[in-house]
């Protein structure tokens, strides 16, 4: 006798099917990687439009790069510094992203200064050729400095013949929150972008639960994971660019704006976590300037972004707002760590 189902148990076999079908599209993963920016890319996104939110993410890196890059002859800030003084007209983006910058250089009494270049340059780290230059030199070179050398009115600026600007230290942070905020656009709920290191997050991981961001140790391993939601990760280190001199020292690409040589902060780490990525990768660079007690002492004032850090003597530095979402790595089990609360 054959079995007949009910038009109640077809239509529950084909809500079952449904429901389970739309859960697979809302997990599953797209992802894409590529070169931008000067660094690795991965941009990954969750659910059935994901392949049109990574498209589009990926437009916009492209769009940032094209107009702030420092090495391209063509894009706004290259046309700015081969200007000798004159008035250079820019897109929306760089004029919003150097207004951004001053006042960043004005909240952390120039702790982060987006007109270092031709300090970095003598350096070597844009070219390859590393070198030690003489204090004499870089004395000189910090006379082409300082946020008063950028004149910026509307989408016109200008700078001080000799001066240079470079906003590299908040490019990678900007591009990733305009990659996230594309994705969303296309109906995208759950993303991650990777732009070499800066971590960024749209939403909760597709289960549910907050993502789980490493933080990176300068010896290449973790200083422990970060539980975030909707944030940026954003770290900076010594590691990231360096070179050891003739007389044996480790040389890296964070200058001290006063000296115009790497920052000796005590902080060998420092990573800045809040909801905007262009603010944390303005402010993990202040703060491995500032160092452990003047990060601290700005954290105090302002509440935002979190931070944590790590000394050259192995000590951490966490502020209360992340102390709960933070589980260090077995390797720094034992290190003293100090709290910071407001």
């Amino acid at each position: 006798m054959k079995k007949v189902l009910s038009f109640a148990a077809v239509a529950l076999l084909a809500l079952g099917g449904w429901y389970g079908w739309n859960q697979f599209a809302k997990t599953r993963k797209h992802s894409v990687s590529f070169y931008a920016m000067d660094t690795p890319v991965t941009l990954t996104a969750y659910g059935p439009r994901g392949e049109e939110a990574l498209d589009r993410a990926r437009a916009r890196i492209k769009q940032i790069e094209s107009e702030l890059s420092v090495t391209d002859p063509r894009s706004d800030v290259g046309r700015l510094n081969a200007a000798g003084g004159a008035p250079v007209e820019v897109g929306e983006d760089t004029a919003a992203l150097t207004a951004f910058a001053l006042r960043v250089n004005a909240l952390t009494d120039s702790a982060f200064d987006p007109t270092l270049y031709p300090a970095l340059r003598a350096w070597g780290f844009t070219t390859e050729e590393r070198r030690v230059p003489e204090a004499a030199e870089l004395a000189e070179l910090l006379k082409l400095a300082g946020a008063d050398r950028v004149r910026l009115f509307g989408r016109t600026l200008r700078l001080d013949e000799g001066s240079m600007l470079d906003l590299g230290a908040v490019g990678k942070g900007f591009a990733g929150d305009e990659a996230l905020a594309a994705m969303a656009a296309a109906g995208v709920e759950s993303a991650l972008v990777n732009l070499g290191g800066n971590v960024q997050t749209l939403g909760l991981r597709p289960d549910g639960q907050r993502w789980r961001i490493g933080v990176k140790s300068p010896d290449g391993g973790l200083i422990g994971v970060l539980r975030v939601e909707a944030e940026a990760v954003v770290t900076s280190g010594g590691y990231e660019r360096f070179f050891t001199g003739p007389d044996g020292r480790i040389y890296w690409h964070i200058l001290d704006p006063r000296t115009g040589a790497p920052a000796r902060s005590g902080v060998i780490s420092a990573t800045a976590v809040g909801p905007e990525g262009k603010v944390c990768d303005a402010m993990s660079t202040a703060f491995f300037v500032m160092g452990a007690e003047k990060t601290a002492a700005f954290w105090k004032e302002h509440g935002s972004p979190g931070f944590v850090l790590l000394t050259e003597n192995g000590e951490l530095w966490i502020s209360e707002d992340l102390a709960a979402r933070f589980e260090a790595d077995p390797a720094y089990a034992g290190a003293k760590v100090t709290v910071v609360r407001r």
